[in-house]
């Protein structure tokens, strides 16, 4: 895929609207293009912030509510020869009255009447003949679930229309495919101990060209200490090779945790070669902890080389 088609189907591969082909093609270009897994982490970002907005509802308007409903139910009976009103009617026009002169809370109230509709609703689909909860989870099904729609029908029932997110446990061994597909996953997760878990586990194959793409991005991009720490691990089998040592060089420049450039100065003087010489003495001249100065300083020695570039 070219990073115009997978910028394109990021948000509908953040919301598993992609089929499982496209799923592995958009996952295997992220693995391999910086830039677009950049694109994913801002995705992500985007979906955070959206889930940590929080409408404001007055304190007192379930309460309210309740009261209003109550009071249709009770005086709401039409006479002898007017049909009565189902519940289902009489919960809406109970619901319009209430609301009616509160525009300003549109938006909670809004929210708060779909969270009673979807309570009314289940009470009915439990007691009235003909429904069917066939498609409700079981309690050893555990689901998330999100309204998106409620269609309420002449004979006093209703259709709810929700998504739900299940849970599942995968096991397997690490050389299945599949494992590695979700540990590869795993490691661009919000959660930064997933991603510490999984990198953990993927440095023991970085004989796969994805999981080392994986742990060279883990290394160069991820915002946690401890996953850039698991990622220089991984790559110590990788050590001569050269797009390794060009992103470890990088690195050593620019990461801001001494832990880190103290691994990747071992790494990086394990094999060699002119091209360290110079990152190291660029190193010196803005190095300012201590240890990571002694092993430079110790490398460059070693290798004829002075302290300074001149």
């Amino acid at each position: 895929m070219t990073c115009d088609s997978v910028l394109k189907a990021i948000p509908l591969y953040f919301y598993g609207e992609l089929s499982p082909a496209e799923e592995e093609s958009v996952e295997q270009h992220l693995h391999e293009c910086a830039a677009c897994a950049r694109q994913m982490e801002q995705q992500r970002a985007l979906a955070a912030g959206l889930d940590r907005r929080r409408a404001e509802v007055p304190t007192m308007l379930l309460e309210d509510c309740r009261a209003d409903l109550m009071a249709a139910i009770q005086g709401g009976a039409g006479a002898a020869e007017t049909p009565a009103a189902s519940p289902w009617k009489l919960f809406l026009h109970a619901l319009e009255h209430s609301f009616s002169n509160w525009t300003r809370y549109r938006q909670p109230v809004g929210a708060v009447a779909l969270l009673a509709i979807a309570f009314f609703a289940g009470r009915f689909t439990q007691t009235q003949p003909g429904l069917s909860s066939a498609s409700l989870a079981t309690p050893s099904e555990p689901a998330f679930s999100t309204v998106r729609s409620i269609q309420p029908d002449t004979a006093g029932g209703v259709q709810i229309a929700l998504d739900e997110t299940r849970r599942r446990v995968v096991s397997g061994r690490m050389d299945d495919q599949n494992i590695q597909r979700l540990l590869l996953t795993a490691a661009r997760e919000d959660n930064p101990a997933v991603r510490v878990e999984s990198v953990d586990l993927l440095k023991s194959h970085s004989d796969s060209s994805a999981v080392r793409d994986a742990l060279l991005n883990a290394v160069a991009h991820d915002p946690n200490d401890g996953v850039r720490l698991k990622a220089v691990e991984g790559l110590k089998p990788l050590a001569a090779d050269p797009d390794v040592r060009k992103v470890l060089a990088q690195v050593l420049l620019a990461d801001n945790n001494s832990a880190v450039r103290m691994q990747v100065v071992d790494l990086l003087v394990e094999h060699r070669d002119d091209a360290i010489v110079g990152v190291l003495q660029n190193l010196m001249q803005k190095e300012n902890n201590s240890y990571v100065r002694l092993k430079s300083e110790k490398a460059l020695k070693e290798m004829n080389a002075s302290i300074g570039t001149f």
